[in-house]
């Protein structure tokens, strides 16, 4: 019998049985007769009681022991998956002699283990910017650009941050109202007008200085360039340059100036301020950088995109099949809006949706068939991925909530 002692406990296998598993640590050690590589395969070595002492595991080692015995590795669902890959390969035994069931119970364990691990290490990355304050040591104005940096990024610094943190939502918000008030016809006279236009200036000039601020307050422009909350930031005040270059353009051409005011809603230049204009929606993300929800939706649909984009390829699985079979039974009625298939995916989407607008309705009884069969696929596909993203959503909000209050 070879004496094993394993973490403080003793175990005895026999030599023959060792034998059988030659390139494993224990079958090296029994078929091995220089001292000096017997040596090397264990961690000390008892003369007195003739013992070889591994520093290891002895409740893992219970399963190893067992292998030898039954020659079936037993894999239990409380072990830790990395804990047990690691032992297992430090004794030389391969996880192929465990059951079929238990491999494939373990393989799907270590699967959940590890992508645990890689959505713990990208909401950690989400939530980088509240702990790179030490990235400004050594640097240059290293002292001041952290102030701004706490004052601009992390709105839980102090009272003066928390009031740039509310007020730059604030703006953002009054952005909004203002954009949508220069489309209402009673505000397109002379004075409603200029009230939009210097509420849009100072709102622009906030978001500029704020933008400037956190360029400043950067402690790496290139990490600065490709974030996607500065991106967003820069899409915000863009516009409004953007169309005050091309509103002053060719400032001397008065009579240009007014022929182009008489067809600027059908000129190449009024489209693409229109354009501009309308950019100014995207302000609305900067909300995102301050709302933990926001913040939670967007990671959640990075994390569940496969699954967002097997049901969009399931919805347009079913648009295809029913407006082609809505049109093969509707079609010869008199005065029908089915003339062809893709007037038909408009009912077909509408009905997925489970929206049902009634603009267009089959008036055979073969067509409402059809639409009652596609309303409950449409019904059962919308609920399918509900819970799974709500799930995930409610997870990972928690997390970002709590790793907030943490800091």
């Amino acid at each position: 019998l070879l004496n094993i002692n394993v973490g403080g406990k003793l175990f005895q296998i026999a030599y023959k049985v060792l034998v059988q598993y030659p390139i494993t640590r224990l079958g090296k050690l029994a078929l091995y007769t220089d001292p000096v590589k017997k040596l090397q395969l264990c961690d000390d070595y008892l003369v007195q009681k003739n013992e070889y002492f591994f520093d290891r595991d002895p409740s893992i080692f219970h399963y190893i022991f067992h292998f030898y015995r039954s020659g079936v590795l037993w894999v239990m669902d409380e072990m830790c998956p990395s804990n047990f890959v690691e032992e297992i390969e430090y004794w030389g035994i391969h996880l192929k002699y465990s059951q079929r069931c238990c491999r494939i119970l373990f393989e799907e364990k270590q699967d959940e283990l590890s992508e645990y691990l890689k959505i713990e290490k990208e909401l950690e990355a989400e939530l980088e910017p509240l702990e790179s304050g030490a990235q400004f040591d050594g640097k240059f104005l290293g002292r001041f650009r952290k102030m701004v940096w706490n004052l601009i990024e992390n709105p839980y610094s102090s009272v003066p941050a928390k009031i740039i943190a509310v007020m730059s939502s604030f703006f953002v918000l009054i952005s909004i109202v203002g954009m949508t008030l220069s489309t209402v016809e009673e505000m397109k006279n002379k004075t409603g007008k200029m009230w939009i236009e210097q509420m849009e200036m100072i709102c622009a000039i906030f978001f500029t200085s704020e933008y400037l601020m956190r360029l400043i307050s950067s402690s790496s422009f290139k990490n600065f360039l490709r974030a996607a909350f500065n991106a967003i930031d820069l899409v915000a005040i863009l516009p409004f340059y953007i169309q005050i270059l091309f509103e002053n353009m060719d400032d001397g051409d008065m009579h240009y100036h007014e022929e182009l005011h008489k067809v600027e809603n059908v000129s190449k230049l009024g489209k693409v301020l229109k354009l501009i204009k309308l950019m100014r929606i995207f302000r609305i993300l900067k909300l995102a950088r301050h709302s933990t929800g926001l913040r939670a939706f967007s990671f959640t649909m990075r994390q569940c995109y496969q699954q967002v984009c097997c049901l969009l390829l399931f919805i347009a699985m079913g648009v295809f099949t029913f407006s082609a079979l809505i049109h093969s039974v509707e079609h010869d009625v008199p005065g029908t809006d089915f003339t062809s298939i893709p007037y038909a995916w408009w009912w077909a989407a509408v009905s997925l949706s489970t929206v049902g607008y009634g603009d267009t309705v089959p008036d055979t009884i073969l067509g409402r068939m059809v639409a009652f069969v596609c309303i409950s696929f449409g019904i059962i596909l919308n609920g399918m991925p509900i819970s799974i993203l709500y799930n995930k959503f409610s997870d990972y909000y928690a997390k970002l909530k709590a790793h907030e209050t943490s800091q």
